[in-house]
């Protein structure tokens, strides 16, 4: 008899020993790996097949287009080849000592023009017929006017909503209440009821929510003139909106589900550019008064 499968194995004990145990949260990351990297890139080879060249060509691939999803799925990698050694398949884990790709460059937020542009570009898809893509749009439009992660609005379930409120059984810090302004409102009151329990369900009529992929960004961002922004950076935005229209910290930290305020420090200099241009323009008027210049 040959050798395990990766998939057999994935399906099989590593899922009854370790898959279990994790947190509904986690699940829906390693499931997203699964789905999209791993078993298309590795399920039918033999466990002791898998070489370290095979794992750092996918992670070179997946590293051009997602660099901190590679890192994420060589992390579900390891730990499923780890369990592999664990049980006798292999000697050792051929993924261990793959070099991570470096942390995501400073946070990007962005600007009034470029909010306009991503607003255009997401009118674009959000007046096509019901389906895929006009989902992803409004998905999009939702994690900016929420500040919410990918994954809390992609499973977003029905039972969660209410009215001017979100309530996540289960998020990166645990249950937490989301506030939805207007706009929000009527972007989860316009999804169709189609007897499933998720607000996005899966496209293609399957149970389950939709893919936690938002394949349509790469094209908006494309037509936004903002190819370099992330998903996760309109989260950022979110943030970046709130400490410039003075919300106190405390509030953004909670607004954004934060376990403390530390995380949300990052954002203070925000408003600091504001009060630095002020100080620039006060400047500037006070060395033209000096200098005698008429007012």
């Amino acid at each position: 008899m040959g050798a395990q499968t990766f998939r057999d194995f994935v399906i099989g004990p590593w899922k009854a020993a370790c898959y279990e145990r994790l947190k509904p949260s986690t699940r829906q990351r390693v499931d997203s790996a699964l789905q999209t990297q791993l078993l298309p890139a590795f399920g039918p080879q033999p466990l002791d097949r898998i070489s370290r060249a095979a794992v750092h060509s996918w992670f070179d691939g997946h590293s051009r287009t997602a660099p901190g999803g590679a890192n994420r799925t060589l992390d579900v990698l390891q730990q499923i080849l780890n369990h592999a050694a664990r049980c006798g398949h292999l000697a050792g884990n051929p993924a261990r000592g793959v070099k991570r790709n470096r942390r995501p460059r400073p946070t990007r937020f962005l600007s009034r023009i470029e909010l306009k542009r991503l607003h255009a570009a997401l009118d674009t898809h959000r007046g096509r017929r019901a389906g895929s893509g006009r989902q992803q749009a409004d998905i999009i439009r939702l994690l900016l006017l929420t500040g919410c992660r990918k994954s809390e609005i992609v499973r977003l379930r029905w039972t969660e909503t209410d009215g001017d409120t979100v309530r996540l059984a289960d998020s990166k810090t645990g249950p937490r209440t989301v506030w939805l302004s207007a706009p929000a409102q009527a972007v989860v009151a316009r999804q169709p009821r189609n007897g499933s329990p998720y607000v996005f369900p899966a496209p293609d009529g399957a149970p389950g929510p939709r893919p936690l992929e938002i394949s349509l960004w790469r094209k908006v961002r494309r037509e936004a003139g903002i190819a370099d922004v992330r998903l996760h950076d309109l989260r950022h935005t979110f943030a970046s909106q709130a400490v410039l229209q003075g919300v106190a910290l405390p509030v953004v930290a909670r607004l954004l589900g934060h376990a403390g305020e530390r995380m949300t420090l990052r954002y203070a200099h925000v408003g600091d550019r504001d009060v630095e241009a002020a100080a620039e323009r006060i400047g500037a008027g006070l060395a033209a008064a000096l200098a005698g210049a008429p007012a």
